[in-house]
Formats: C-alpha cells, structure tokens, sequence
C-alpha cells in the first residue's frame, strides 16, 4: 500500500474512534433531552456519570484527523474548509456550546432554573452537532462539491444543504442515539435504569435501520460515486455485509439482555458503516474532483506525519485506557449514586 493510501486508511480511522467514543457523547445528549417518566432525573444523572470526567477526551479523535487532513492532504482540506465552512463553524460553535453548558450544569445549584436552561443548551448541542457533522459527510460523498483547479466553484451553501446531506445529518444522529442507547443499557446500576435504555436502544435502533434506508435510496441520484461504490466495490460490499451481520446480533443480544456483548455489536456496527463510507468513495477524498493521490503532501511529509502518529499513538493510546480505567465508576459508587437517586 503507498504512503498515501496508509495515511488515508488511518484518517478514516481517526473517524471511527470519534463516532465511537465522541458520537457516543452526542447521542448521550440526546437521551438527556429525551428523558421521561419517573426515573428521567436518575437517567440524566446517568448520562453525566457515564461521560464523566473524560468525555471531553474523546474529541482527541476529531483533532487527529483534522491535522492529519491538514498536514497530509493540504489540497482536499483546502477544499472542504472553504466549501464547507458554515457547517463547519456550526459544528464547532455547537461543540463549544455543549462543552461550556454540561460543565456549568455540573456546578450550578441542583434544582435551579438556570441549571435546568444549561441542560436544554447542552442536550440541544448535542441534537445539532451530529446532524451537522452528517450533512458535511454527505456533502464530501455528494460530488457537489466541484473544485477547478484551487478554487471552490459550487458555492457555499448547495452541497450541504441537499435532500440527501440531510438524510445523512439524519442517520448520523439516529446512529449516535442508538450507540449511547447500548452503552448505556451495560453502564446503568439498577434493572430499572437498563429497561429505559433497552426499550431507547431498540427503538432507536429500528430508527437507524430507517434512516439508512432512507440514505440508500437518495443515494442513487444524490451521490452517485457513493451509490456505485457500494454496489459495485467488493470492499463496501464485504463491510456492509457485516455491519448487517453486527446489527442483527446487537439486536438479538439486546432482546435477551446481553448488554456487554450487546455494546461491543454496536461498536462493531458503527465502525463498519464509517468504514464502508471511506470504501464507498474511495480512491476520492472529496468526490468527484479530488482523490487521495492528488491531494497528498510530499512523500518526505507523509513519512515524518507517518513517524509522528507512531510516537503520539504510543503516549495517546495508554493514556486514554489508564484514564478510562482511573475514572471508571466502582460498583459501590453506583449503588451509592443509585440510592441517593
């Protein structure tokens, strides 16, 4: 494989990690505006217990892979961020928001009206974050995005704003739903608080299944390279076959209440679709105009970033399990948390 096309494969990598563990985040956020019935406060204190003091880590993943587009494929970066820089910035003042609002809820008087203000901006961030950081997806995969030469000619609002960008915002916030749904089915103390997530995660889950038929069939005019790929490329047929496989058993683990097995399908689900959608346009980093190849730095750049993500993976990686594994409520805590709820 070249230089090349080994930074691209890591870059769709940085991806799956951020729809994982960052997307996870988001649908939390959802669920948190969601609540109901008589245990929603236990569920929100829930959601803010399960993401902790370590959530805000997860967006490492969303950091690496702008650097990585940055400095390994200056040309399709160039591109995107002019292309794509309302939603971007969107996306990013979302981010923020939502980062700002849980903390402040965190420390606020429990019970006080400005407390319960910040919840509401913080859930709501967590609705428009996903459904932004879709439609950018499925304005790249789109191809309506057109670069001549160095310059943007498609405009600044078209791509992102078509029948099927939305559809893709749509299936990336119905699929992070879902994945937090499942984590938090295995993260709950009581029998009680795994039901609620139960019943969010199949429903939600039967939602994703809409969603991406929904995609699928807007797919065929609203991005043809995507639609072609995924019929005719051997690798998006293979990944897809499986992320149906992985649905299939995420659901049935759920049914009969196999929730640590059933988060690990999730997972695997997740990061199947990430990946068939990089196979999907593959060899184009933004289709139709600019492919992987022709958007690469230098060979001595590529091979000092590739140098580079050995080191920081090195320090990085470790340091995210220790943390997770400092951070990691104990059984008693949540007996204790349980009661106190």
């Amino acid at each position: 494989m070249s230089t090349e096309g080994v930074l691209g494969f890591v870059l769709a990598g940085t991806f799956v990690l951020y729809a994982l563990f960052g997307g996870a985040d988001f649908g939390g956020g959802v669920w948190d505006l969601l609540a109901r019935g008589p245990r929603k406060a236990r569920q929100r204190a829930l959601i803010a217990r399960a993401m902790g003091p370590v959530w805000e880590v997860n967006h490492i993943w969303l950091i690496v892979g702008v650097v990585l587009m940055f400095a390994g494929f200056p040309r399709a970066f160039a591109a995107l961020s002019v292309a794509l820089h309302v939603p971007l910035t969107l996306l990013l003042v979302g981010i923020v928001c939502r980062g700002a609002a849980f903390t402040f809820r965190a420390y606020d008087t429990r019970g006080d009206a400005v407390q319960r203000q910040w919840g509401l901006v913080f859930s709501g961030a967590s609705v428009v974050a996903p459904l932004l950081l879709g439609m950018c997806v499925g304005a790249v995969v789109s191809g309506d995005i057109r670069v001549e030469g160095r310059v943007v000619v498609s405009g600044f609002f078209a791509p992102w704003l078509s029948p099927f960008a939305w559809a893709v915002g749509v299936f990336a916030l119905t699929l992070f739903a879902f994945l937090a749904a499942v984590y938090l089915t295995h993260e709950a103390p009581s029998p009680e608080l795994k039901e609620d997530f139960r019943r969010r995660a199949l429903g939600s889950g039967a939602l994703v299944f809409a969603a991406a038929l929904g995609v699928l069939l807007l797919a065929r005019t609203g991005a043809p390279r995507v639609w072609h790929g995924l019929l005719a490329s051997p690798f998006a047929v293979a990944l897809h076959l499986g992320t149906a496989l992985a649905a299939v058993t995420a659901f049935v683990l759920l049914w009969t209440r196999r929730y640590a097995w059933a988060r690990v399908a999730a997972a695997v689900q997740v990061g199947l679709i990430v990946l068939g959608w990089a196979a999907a346009q593959y060899p184009y980093l933004v289709v139709p105009d600019i492919t992987l190849k022709a958007a690469a730095a230098s060979p001595s750049t590529q091979r000092l970033l590739l140098a580079a993500l050995v080191v920081g993976a090195a320090v990085v990686v470790p340091s995210i399990a220790l943390l997770f594994r400092v951070f990691r409520p104990r059984p008693e805590e949540d007996a204790t948390a349980s009661t106190r709820s």
